[in-house]
């Protein structure tokens, strides 16, 4: 399949094939819902190390641009599909999960504040250091206790349809951080709702790595 030659066109077409070609992929090969989340950490990770890394202002824009767009997506799958299924099934599920939303929302507060600076700002890179240093530590604990937790609880289609779900869901959430939103579905979904299409719009003028199947891989 081939994007539009419109750009506008062809930034919404490109996008969208990505998703569902990703989840076509996610289909056939049946990942657990614990590979699909450290898959996102994984990523989370490879982004980082190319800003931190990087000496150009440009590239640092277009990977911060694209980490948070993880980050932010990555976090609200996680409480709205994820941490129901940890409150449900696991015996202290729903301890798992508060402990889950109170590191989440301190990584949120980060990421606006992240999100909102310039390359150029001093402390473009420090914010992003003390940022990555709290969700370390929230993705050590989360696949050494929390991920096996959930994953002793469900059977092998259980486990992969959450999964699915959770790849879902991740298309149509905020791409940006809303420290101030609910935590909790169904508010968060509500909020989400509204503002993940204002979200999605500003991608649109955002640049991003050029080989990324982000909304808007601009190259400019």
């Amino acid at each position: 399949m081939r994007c539009a030659s419109d750009p506008i066109t062809s930034i919404f077409s490109c996008s969208i094939f990505s998703d569902i070609q990703s989840l076509e992929q996610q289909s056939k090969m049946a990942p657990r819902v614990s590979d699909a989340i450290k898959e996102d950490h994984r990523e989370l990770e490879r982004y980082y190390d190319r800003i931190v890394q990087s000496t150009d202002q440009d590239e640092q824009t277009r990977y911060q641009n694209l980490f948070t767009w993880e980050l932010a997506r990555h976090s609200v799958g996680e409480e709205l599909i994820v941490y129901p299924a940890m409150e449900k099934n696991v015996a202290n599920g729903k301890a798992l999960a508060e402990k889950d939303r109170r590191e989440h929302q301190s990584v949120k507060e980060q990421l606006k504040k992240f999100q909102d600076l310039q390359a150029s700002d001093a402390d473009f890179i420090p914010t992003l250091k003390a940022l990555m240093e709290d969700l370390a530590s929230h993705i050590k604990e989360e696949e050494a206790t929390d991920l096996p937790a959930l994953e002793e609880a469900l059977s092998s289609e259980e486990s992969e349809k959450l999964s699915d779900s959770f790849g879902r869901t991740k298309m149509f959430v905020p791409s940006r951080s809303h420290p101030s939103a609910p935590s909790k579905p169904p508010y968060e979904t509500a909020v989400g709702l509204l503002a993940a299409p204002i979200d999605h719009l500003a991608d649109l003028f955002r640049k991003w790595p050029e080989t990324s199947t982000m909304p808007n891989p601009s190259t400019e």
